[in-house]
C-alpha cells in the first residue's frame, strides 16, 4: 500500500506543472476596452480595443491593408477610416501574451539523474510556453481626441465600428472580398 502511494505520489510530482504567467482571457465577451499599458507594459496609456487575434502573423496586416486600399503604406498607424461621414484615424499593434508553467517534476527527475547518473535528461524542458496573439487598437477623431473614452460624444458608434470589424476579420479568409463589398 505504500509503495503505491510512494508510486503514486512520484508520479504526481514527475508530471505536475505550476503556471506562473497567463495570458488574458476576456470573461463573457470577445474583446476589452481598456488602456494598452495595463495590458502591455511597452505601450502607451491610452484605452484601447483589444481582442484575441487566432489568425496567422501579419493577417491583419493584410486585412486591413486590402480593406482600406492602402497599398502598404502607413497600415495601421494612423490610417483613416470612415464612420458614419467622419474621418477618424486608427492605430493598432499586434502584441504577444504568453502562458507559462514549470515543469517541477523534470527539475527533480533531472537532480536525480545528475546525482545517481551524472545525466541531466530534461535539461531543456523545465519550462513551456504557448503565446496568444491579440490586436490592440486605437481611435483617434480629427482633433486627436481619443474616441474610446467614455466621454467622448462618439464612443458608441466608434465602439460599434470596431465590433464589426472584428468579427469581419475573423470571418473573412480570402480579403480581396472585402473590395467587392460596401465599404462602411
Amino acid at each position: 500500500m505504500k509503495k503505491g502511494l510512494l508510486i503514486a505520489l512520484a508520479l504526481l510530482i514527475t508530471t505536475s506543472c505550476i503556471p506562473y504567467k497567463f495570458a488574458p482571457k476576456f470573461k463573457n465577451e470577445d474583446y476589452k476596452v481598456m488602456k494598452a499599458k495595463k495590458f502591455q507594459r511597452k505601450l502607451a496609456k491610452e484605452t484601447s480595443f483589444i481582442f484575441k487575434d487566432p489568425k496567422d502573423a501579419y493577417e491583419f496586416y493584410n486585412y486591413i491593408n486590402t480593406k482600406y486600399s492602402l497599398d502598404h503604406n502607413n497600415v495601421g498607424l494612423n490610417s483613416p477610416i470612415q464612420i458614419n461621414g467622419k474621418t477618424y484615424f486608427f492605430t493598432y499593434h499586434e502584441v504577444e501574451r504568453s502562458d507559462q508553467t514549470a515543469n517541477i517534476g523534470l527539475v527533480v527527475t533531472d537532480l536525480v539523474l545528475d546525482e545517481k547518473l551524472g545525466v541531466k535528461a530534461f535539461e531543456n524542458n523545465y519550462s513551456s510556453r504557448k503565446g496568444h496573439w491579440y490586436i490592440i487598437i486605437t481611435v483617434y477623431d480629427q482633433n486627436l481626441k481619443n474616441c474610446l473614452l467614455d466621454r467622448h460624444p462618439n464612443k458608441t458608434e466608434v465602439l460599434q465600428y470596431l465590433k464589426d470589424m472584428q468579427q469581419e476579420y475573423l470571418k473573412t479568409h480570402n480579403y480581396e472580398e472585402l473590395l467587392f463589398t460596401k465599404k462602411s
